[in-house]
């Protein structure tokens, strides 16, 4: 992970947060998943996974939907709501974060190709003053560069009175505020730049919460109206959402348990399910289910939302430096079996969520956690390695 706090996870690092809540093992029966579509055909090593998840990473529930040139497959582990032992549902609703910014880079890169900006033009040109003083300087940074975390805009979430209400131990007194963009990008311009940002990418929140503000400004709609007109309306995509200052999700969804990103074996683990999203906003605010988001991820690698000019600028590929690059919107990672695979991670409180395809887009996979915690991070991408490789992921030795 990039960065801490309730920021994102790349394909192949996770947040390694400990477990101390010994009231969130379900019991047995529940972490047992329940397989529904398709038969078996290759998904033993993903149950496998989504069961150790639950099991060894003491994680209230797991969700997770395939599809593939056999059809549709999905299982549960565990429970969305821990005091009634609801178990996890595939048609449920939850919170995917930073998978947000797939959609925020789609809008801009059909924006350019309708000619209405360039990827190249700067933050200064659409929004003058804004990115200004203490090292920065807007009209050195160009949109592409908010796109691939090669801006250097030092992350809004790492201020620590934003990371302390929004995420930290002030959240339950905090979880119903409400911010602004500008309110965010100004938290984030105290801190210095990060320097040589084309060089070593340096992932920021701050750069999509500009670009949500840049597609205001060229079309004169928010960033979720011009989502919601282009991709989620096209694609029927019923069960995806911008819920603004609304604090409740849609139903049916989990119970979202949050540690706070507390590391004390003692720590409290509590419901966020409701949050006010302003304070990610265009970096992370969607609400979505997994069958949208493998709908998504197959229109759009497929082809069918943008042109072919943008849609290899998406996926020019940025290193990072730890066998992981970005891309427009999009991370990349080559698993162990040498399958490489294409996606976007997600975490808020409560709330751990992943969708990766095969580069052509036939091999899809999303799922979601409703807790926003690992004890070890090989636990979340063994998920991931094993639905593309079929690995079926040793016991973890952290408990």
């Amino acid at each position: 992970m990039k960065q801490p706090a309730p920021r994102t996870t790349t394909l192949t690092v996770a947040a390694v947060v400990l477990l101390g809540a010994a009231a969130l093992a379900p019991s047995a029966h529940a972490t047992q998943p329940a397989d529904h579509g398709h038969a078996d055909h290759g998904h033993r090593a993903t149950r496998v996974a989504l069961r150790a998840l639950v099991e060894q990473g003491k994680l209230p529930g797991v969700v997770a939907k395939v599809q593939d040139s056999r059809g549709n497959w999905s299982a549960t582990a565990g429970f969305a709501d821990i005091a009634t032992h609801r178990e996890r549902s595939t048609a449920e609703h939850f919170r995917g974060a930073s998978i947000t910014k797939t959609f925020i880079a789609t809008v801009l890169l059909q924006l350019e190709a309708e000619g209405k900006l360039s990827l190249e033009d700067t933050v200064e040109r659409w929004l003058p003053g804004l990115v200004q003083g203490n090292g920065y300087d807007g009209s050195t940074i160009t949109l592409r560069s908010l796109l691939n975390h090669t801006s250097g805009i030092a992350n809004y979430t790492d201020d620590p009175v934003i990371a302390h209400a929004s995420s930290g131990l002030g959240f339950p007194t905090h979880r119903y505020d409400t911010y602004t963009p500008e309110e965010l990008v100004a938290a984030a311009l105290k801190q210095p730049p990060h320097s040589r940002p084309e060089n070593s990418p340096a992932y920021s929140n701050t750069g999509y919460v500009i670009a949500g503000m840049v597609i205001e400004k060229a079309t004169g709609h928010s960033y979720a109206q011009e989502v919601t007109r282009r991709i989620i309306n096209p694609l029927g995509l019923r069960g995806t959402s911008f819920p603004g200052s609304t604090p409740q999700l849609p139903t049916p969804h989990p119970v979202g348990y949050s540690r706070l990103h507390q590391d004390s074996p003692d720590a409290e683990v509590i419901d966020a399910t409701e949050q006010n999203m302003t304070w990610l906003g265009a970096a992370g605010d969607i609400i979505s289910t997994a069958g949208d988001l493998n709908r998504f991820q197959h229109a759009l690698l497929r082809g069918a939302l943008l042109p072919r000019a943008q849609m290899k600028e998406m996926l020019r590929e940025v290193p990072d430096g730890e066998a992981t690059g970005y891309g427009l919107g999009l991370e990349f990672a080559e698993l162990s079996c040498g399958v490489r695979v294409v996606g976007k991670t997600g975490r808020t409180n409560g709330s751990l969520s992943a969708m990766a395809s095969t580069t052509d887009g036939t091999h899809r996979l999303t799922f979601n956690i409703n807790g926003d915690w690992l004890p070890d991070s090989t636990l979340y991408t063994n998920v991931i390695e094993a639905e593309f490789c079929g690995t079926t992921p040793a016991r973890s030795g952290r408990q």
